[in-house]
C-alpha cells in the first residue's frame, strides 16, 4: 500500500483529493493536514510514502514546509498549484527545492474533467510512491546495477537537431542538462516537457537564466536556429516544418487530440524524425507512461540516435523504460552523464 498525506487548508480540496484517490486499492490515506506546521508534524509522525502539498496556506505556506520536510524527513512531495503565472513560478521553486511533481489546483477544471484529473493524480502517486517504497528496502551502500545498452549504434550521420522529452522529474533534469551545455553549441535543441500552458513560459525563462545557451518558449512559425533551446508551449504540441532547404520553422498545433499529454513527446519526435530524417538525436528523460516510444522508434528507423536516462537517476522510470525495453536506446546513462553524451554525439 502507498500511504498518502494530504495537506491543504481547504476542506473542500482535502475531501476532493481523498475521494479521488481512496478508491484505488493500492493507495491508503495516511492522514490530512491543514497547514505547513501541521504537515511537518504529520510527516514525522505518520511517515507517509507520498505527500500532496498545497502552496498557499496560513501559518506556514507549502514552500517553507517543503524546505523543512526535505531537510528533516525527505519524502516524495507532489505540489498542488494554481495555474496562474505566479503559481507557476512558485511551483518551479518547489521543484528546485525537492518536490517531484505537481498537479493543478483548478476548481473549474476539477468540476468538468474530474475523471481525467483523477486518473493522472493516481498515476503520479503510484509512480513516485512505488519508487519511494523500493528505495526504503535498498540498504545504504548497495551497488545499483547499470541498465544494459540494448542496441549498438551503427549510424554515423551528422546530428542536425537534438530533441528531448520529459515528464515527472523533468524540470530538474532539464536544468541539469541545459546548464552544462557549452556556449556555441552548434545545433538547435527542442524540448517537450509535460506542463500546463501557464508554466512553460516561466520555465523557459528560468532555464535561460542558468544556461550558456539561449532558452525560450517556442512560437509558431519562428525559424529554428542553432545554439537555441526551444521549450514547447503547454497550449499544444510542438513540431517542425521545412520552409526552404536551408530553413526550418517551429510548428505549434493546438488541435491534435490523439495524445494524452501536452506537449506530447511523441508528436515532437515524429515530426523531427520526418523533417531531419537520419540527423536527429533523441533524448528521453524521467517520466510517467510511454510517451516518446513511438517517436524514438521513428527516429531510429530513419537512422537517428537515441539516449535514454537510466533507472538509477530517474524520478519515475516509465518513459525511458519503454524506450529501453523496446531496444531503441543507443546509450543508457544516468542524468549527470547525459550532457557529455549529447556533446560527444553532436
Amino acid at each position: 500500500m502507498i500511504r498518502v498525506l494530504i495537506v491543504d487548508d481547504s476542506a473542500f480540496m482535502r475531501n476532493a483529493l481523498k475521494s479521488m484517490i481512496s478508491d484505488d486499492p493500492e493507495i491508503e490515506i495516511a492522514g490530512t493536514a491543514r497547514d505547513g506546521i501541521e504537515a511537518i508534524e504529520k510527516v514525522k509522525e505518520l511517515k507517509p510514502d507520498v505527500v500532496t502539498l498545497d502552496v498557499e496556506m496560513p501559518r506556514m505556506d507549502g514552500i517553507e514546509a517543503l524546505r523543512i520536510i526535505m531537510r528533516e524527513n525527505p519524502v516524495p512531495v507532489i505540489m498542488v498549484s494554481s495555474l496562474t503565472t505566479e503559481g507557476a513560478k512558485i511551483t518551479l521553486d518547489a521543484l528546485d527545492i525537492g518536490a517531484v511533481d505537481f498537479i493543478p489546483k483548478n476548481l473549474s477544471e476539477l468540476a468538468v474533467d474530474i475523471f481525467r484529473i483523477k486518473e493522472i493524480l493516481i498515476q503520479k502517486i503510484k509512480a513516485v510512491g512505488k519508487n519511494s517504497l523500493k528505495q526504503r528496502v535498498i540498504k545504504p551502500g548497495t551497488e545499483v546495477k547499470r541498465e544494459p545498452v540494448t542496441t549498438v549504434c551503427t549510424y554515423h550521420n551528422r546530428i542536425h537537431v537534438v530533441a528531448i522529452g520529459a515528464s515527472t522529474g523533468g524540470p530538474k533534469a532539464l536544468q541539469n542538462i541545459v546548464s552544462r551545455l557549452p556556449e556555441g553549441f552548434p545545433v538547435p535543441i527542442l524540448v517537450a516537457q509535460h506542463m500546463p500552458p501557464s508554466f512553460t513560459g516561466p520555465f523557459a525563462e528560468r532555464l535561460n537564466q542558468i544556461s550558456p545557451l539561449k532558452v525560450k518558449e517556442a512560437e509558431d512559425g519562428e525559424p529554428i536556429k542553432g545554439g537555441t533551446v526551444y521549450i514547447a508551449p503547454g497550449k499544444g504540441h510542438m513540431g517542425v516544418m521545412r520552409k526552404k532547404i536551408t530553413e526550418t520553422l517551429i510548428k505549434i498545433d493546438t488541435n491534435m487530440n490523439e495524445y494524452l499529454y501536452k506537449p506530447s513527446v511523441d508528436a515532437l519526435m515524429l515530426s523531427v524524425a520526418e523533417v531531419y530524417s537520419g540527423h536527429v538525436l533523441g533524448v528521453i528523460l524521467t517520466g510517467l507512461g510511454n510517451d516518446g516510444e513511438r517517436g524514438m522508434r521513428e527516429i531510429k528507423n530513419r537512422g537517428g540516435r537515441v539516449i535514454a536516462e537510466s533507472k538509477e537517476s530517474c524520478v519515475v522510470y516509465g518513459m525511458p523504460k519503454a524506450v529501453i525495453e523496446s531496444g531503441l536506446a543507443d546509450r543508457v546513462v544516468p542524468l549527470n552523464e547525459i550532457p557529455g553524451e549529447i556533446i560527444n554525439l553532436v
